[in-house]
């Protein structure tokens, strides 16, 4: 039996740019406003990048 990745190993896994929110996002626990603002990216794509993102890792991790 495998065992299941750490949430640690899914995040190193991530395209960058999606590591860097997801992380900012959820550990840092910045809004996708300060986000945007932060990496000089329309708010919209934070949160296109945090929906995907929380799919991917729900996904991987299964919650």
């Amino acid at each position: 039996m495998s065992e299941s990745p750490t949430l640690a190993q899914v995040l190193a896994s991530l395209p960058e740019e999606e590591r860097i929110i997801l992380t900012l996002h959820y550990m840092r626990q910045m809004s996708p406003s300060e986000i945007a603002l932060m990496l000089q990216v329309p708010e919209r794509a934070v949160d296109a990048v945090i929906s995907a993102g929380k799919a991917r890792l729900s996904a991987v991790l299964g919650f």
